[in-house]
């Protein structure tokens, strides 16, 4: 995975290293409230337990008694720290009526297949007329895990994916050749690889419309965190530890950390972006689906956030 300058936090190679807050200890004399306050300045709510942070309370020690303490406390550089916030167990989907999400998903993708047939075919003549190579392509991502619940009871994966793997489609941005040696590489802004025709694709995120297939097809809803290529997704889980919760739910075409933020230029987008899908998570229902839906219509007009 190549490196991104100017982007805080992205991890050193030569220089990794990993921490992990567990307990915090606070020195008071009131300890009323102190767990929630501590809770909302990490930006969590107002249970710090979800975090995997114990807070403590220690009271002061009495002035004059000979026991005062030193406190030396190591400065680490901010872009070595990796802090893991989020318990796997606190991260459990919203329950809602699976029947009605696909009949939802199948609906919703059903209908704008047929009336955006005109914009594919458009689609299609231009990248066929403006460079060499397949209209269509297809990549392997990583989708839903199924078996998170079960995982340390069960588990006969000879290796563990994140997810299930399947295909999916999108209209072709870049050249052919933009991956030679067949290896994962993130596109950045500006990137030469894509066409021209590709550049409007991606601002308008209209490259992505050949997953309503995906959908239909049962491996993807509208709704729902991105999926990612088995390579880079075993990357981005040894360095942000909460990243395969997002798998707990299907992969979207669209999804609140889209409507958000704009395509991933380096590690630190992607711990944003993991931070709006847990989210997702936590809330996703019938009226959340419909009203992220409704508002990725306006990114795709007004091409924000894509490049």
């Amino acid at each position: 995975m190549p490196e991104h300058e100017g982007c805080i936090g992205f991890p050193r190679d030569q220089d990794r290293r990993s921490y992990k807050t567990r307990r915090l200890a606070l020195v008071s004399e009131d300890s009323s409230h102190m767990q929630v306050a501590v809770s909302r300045q990490l930006g969590f709510g107002s249970d710090a337990s979800l975090l995997g942070i114990n807070v403590e309370h220690a009271r002061p020690l009495p002035h004059g008694t000979g026991a005062d303490v030193a406190l030396e406390i190591p400065t680490v550089p901010f872009a070595d720290v990796q802090l893991s916030l989020v318990r796997p167990h606190a991260i459990v989907p919203r329950e809602r009526d699976e029947l009605v999400s696909r009949i939802l998903n199948v609906a919703v993708a059903s209908i704008a297949l047929v009336l955006l047939a005109p914009v594919f075919v458009l689609v299609a003549l231009a990248i066929a007329l403006t460079s060499r190579g397949p209209v269509l392509y297809s990549q392997v991502r990583v989708g839903m895990d199924r078996r998170w619940r079960y995982a340390r009871a069960y588990n006969r994966r000879g290796f563990d994916h994140g997810g299930k793997l399947f295909k999916m489609y999108k209209f072709r941005t870049m050249r052919v050749d933009a991956e030679p040696d067949g290896r994962a590489v993130w596109a950045s802004r500006q990137d030469p690889r894509v066409t021209l025709v590709g550049r409007l694709l991606r601002t308008t995120r209209l490259d992505e419309l050949p997953q309503l297939w995906n959908v239909i097809l049962g491996d993807m809803n509208i709704v729902g965190p991105r999926p990612e290529r088995p390579s880079i997704f075993a990357e981005l889980r040894k360095d942000i530890p909460e990243y395969p919760l997002r798998q707990r739910v299907k992969p979207g075409i669209t999804g609140w950390a889209q409507i958000n933020q704009s395509y991933d230029a380096c590690i630190d987008d992607v711990r944003q972006k993991v931070r709006f899908d847990l989210e997702y998570v936590r809330r996703q229902g019938f009226f959340e689906d419909l009203r992220i839906m409704s508002m990725t219509l306006p990114v795709m007009l007004f091409r924000r956030g894509g490049w």
